[in-house]
């Protein structure tokens, strides 16, 4: 049996109020472990060519947001306008080249209506469900996140080995425990993770996607200074064109986007 490495990252509160986001977005990206190296060496010469065109440093790590709004240590390099647009591009076409598969879960916090609704409880078990589906059995995977919200993505893990309640096509819920996932979730810091930090940039556009296409929402300004709707349109397309999106999480997304509550 194949093992797989799943890296995860998100964008957006999970706490249940709106005031800082009004959606939580949790993305995955999984890969064969035997496609691991291929793919680092993949991410390592794709920064050595970032460095050369832009000066953006190897080790430097890539924080989109922060990098779209022009922010901390991205405001020393002095980038214009179209540099930015250019790095993102290229970003996006890198990723194409890798062996992997993303899957972003979008939990809409508006659209809750039980005060008990844990959100990022929701999107993690709806992302590993998804997961755990595409392997068919086939493979095992191990998760590796970064540190931040590491003990409640811990316990919501072992839970669901436990107990894992899924809707049945016959009516009612059948208990449907989570068998493929090997040890607890693992923990890495972003900056030292290309992987995680891709998962981010991902999840990064899927939280803008939906405000566009879903929501029919303004980005904000400092935002859509850099990317504008017909840009976050683009990537999408450029990442499903690449096929590295798992399109199998829902039948009902173009880009396989899963959105919760529904």
């Amino acid at each position: 049996m194949d093992t797989y490495i799943v890296y995860f990252d998100e964008t957006g509160d999970d706490g249940s109020n709106i005031k800082s986001s009004n959606q939580f977005v949790l993305t995955s990206a999984y890969m064969n472990a035997n496609s691991w190296q291929s793919n680092y060496d993949i991410v390592r010469e794709g920064r050595r060519q970032l460095k050369d065109y832009f000066g953006f440093h190897i080790s430097e790590e890539i924080h989109t947001r922060h990098l779209v709004r022009d922010k901390g240590l991205y405001r020393l390099y002095n980038w214009s306008d179209d540099q930015r647009r250019d790095l993102l591009i290229d970003i996006t076409k890198l990723i194409c080249r890798l062996d992997v598969k993303f899957t972003n879960v979008i939990v809409d916090k508006t659209k809750i209506k039980t005060s008990d609704y844990n959100v990022l409880e929701n999107a993690l078990t709806y992302n590993i469900q998804r997961i755990e589906n595409t392997s068919h059995g086939k493979w095992n995977y191990l998760i590796i996140t970064d540190e931040g919200r590491l003990p409640p993505m811990r316990k919501t893990a072992r839970a669901i080995r436990t107990y894992n309640p899924v809707q049945s096509h016959f009516g009612g819920v059948q208990n449907i425990p989570i068998k493929g996932l090997i040890e607890d979730v693992l923990a890495k810091e972003s900056k030292e993770s290309y992987f995680i930090q891709l998962c981010d940039f991902v999840s990064f556009f899927a939280d803008l996607y939906y405000r566009c296409e879903h929501k029919q929402e303004s980005l904000p300004k400092r935002v859509e200074r850099i990317v504008d709707r017909t840009f976050v349109k683009r990537v999408f397309v450029t990442l499903k064109t690449g096929d590295v999106l798992n399109l199998k999480a829902s039948n009902n997304h173009d880009y396989g986007f899963v959105i919760y509550p529904r």
